[in-house]
C-alpha cells in the first residue's frame, strides 16, 4: 500500500505552529490586536501597555476613573476577548 504524505495548507500551518509552540505568541497578539475593537478607542487612548501571562491579561491604564469603571465590567471584557480569539484564552484580568 502506497501511503501519502498530502496535507491540507492548514494542517501544515497547524503542525508548524504546533512544533515551534507559537501557538500563545499568536494568541497573546489577537487579544492585543482586539482590544481597541472590544474597549472601544476612547478607552484605547488611556491604555498603555498589554500583555498576557499565565492566562491573565494585565492592562497599564493611566486614568484611574477608567480602571475603576473597567473593573466593574471585567467578567465581560473577558468574554468578548475570548470570544475574538475564538478560545478560552484568559481567566482574569489585572488593571494596573
Amino acid at each position: 500500500m502506497i501511503s501519502s504524505n498530502e496535507q491540507t495548507l492548514k494542517e501544515v500551518i497547524k503542525n508548524l505552529l504546533d512544533a515551534y509552540r507559537l501557538n500563545d505568541g499568536i494568541m497573546e497578539a489577537r487579544l492585543i490586536n482586539n482590544w481597541e475593537k472590544i474597549a472601544g478607542s476612547y478607552i484605547s487612548k488611556y491604555t498603555e501597555s498589554l500583555f498576557v501571562k499565565k492566562r491573565t491579561l494585565y492592562i497599564k491604564l493611566n486614568s484611574p476613573a477608567i480602571k475603576h469603571e473597567l473593573s466593574f465590567s471585567k467578567s465581560k471584557l473577558i468574554k468578548s476577548l475570548n470570544d475574538s480569539v475564538n478560545q478560552d484564552a484568559i481567566d482574569e484580568i489585572i488593571f494596573l
